[in-house]
């Protein structure tokens, strides 16, 4: 489950610089970034797609880093079969709307779909298909937070940042299809 972390304000003197660190681990869908701060998971994200953030002068790789090998292992549990649920620590920025949309998302269950009609209606916007689904595109912790369980009204494959092909790989996945990994 999402845990959010509010950003507390401090002044200058306990202000300091937050480095993310990263790892690219391969799976059976591609190679995935992982991004964490110090407590949290804050990004995932298909390497090869649309929305990897861009890195800057206090992110750092690290393979190594405790929560990146934690995700690492988890999703290597989630590829193999073993794993319905994650058990990370999650922080997500970005808008309130999103942050609904994105929490709403969350709680579809392993296996299961959701239209984004019903996401929009779910998050208290129920005329806001459009932007549900602009914000489910958004989704910085893309297979942990089940962006790919959204689909359309009549349960058509539409839209999803790492590509409709791994859209319909994820959701075999969970139809109890065991993925072949590599060594």
């Amino acid at each position: 489950m999402m845990q959010n972390k509010t950003n507390r304000k401090s002044s200058s003197t306990e202000k300091r610089a937050i480095t993310n660190s990263y790892a690219v681990i391969d799976s059976p869908i591609g190679k995935l970034m992982l991004v964490a701060d110090e407590e949290w998971l804050v990004g995932l994200y298909f390497v090869d797609c649309p929305h990897v953030p861009a890195m800057s002068g206090n992110w750092k790789r690290d393979a190594q880093h405790a929560l990146l090998r934690q995700a690492g292992e988890q999703l290597h549990e989630y590829f193999a079969g073993h794993r319905t649920r994650f058990t990370i620590p999650l922080r997500s920025t970005g808008t309130d709307f999103q942050k609904s949309i994105w929490k709403q998302i969350e709680q579809i269950p392993y296996g299961q779909t959701l239209s984004y009609s019903e996401l929009a209606t779910r998050a208290g916007a129920s005329h806001a298909i459009r932007a549900a689904g602009t914000s489910t595109g958004r989704n910085p912790i893309s297979i942990i937070v089940p962006c790919h369980r959204v689909v359309g009204k009549n349960g058509g494959m539409c839209g999803f940042a790492g590509g409709l092909d791994r859209k319909a790989l994820l959701l075999k996945l969970e139809g109890g299809h065991r993925m072949e990994l590599e060594p």
